[in-house]
């Protein structure tokens, strides 16, 4: 079965399960959950993304306006609109 098989599944289970499985299945998941929502506490990112900033910063790479950016996702939503 694919991840994306999997993820869809999951997800509809969630949607319509009762209270008592949700908070069981939480409670399995919490540690993975909290960590993932705290990226702060992840040197590694926090560095990779400080550097990130100090070249853009510099001028060495480029950013995207937001304006930029709500265009890309207005293209991708078009795109998959069509499909």
């Amino acid at each position: 079965m694919s991840t994306a098989t999997i993820r869809e599944r999951l997800y509809d289970y969630i949607r319509v399960a009762d209270d008592k499985k949700l908070k069981a299945i939480y409670t399995m998941l919490e540690d993975s959950i909290t960590d993932e929502l705290e990226w702060w506490k992840d040197n590694n990112l926090v560095e990779e993304l400080q550097k990130r900033y100090e070249a853009w910063e510099g001028g060495r790479e480029k950013g995207c306006s937001m304006s930029d950016i709500d265009q890309d996702i207005a293209k991708l939503k078009l795109k998959r609109a069509k499909r």
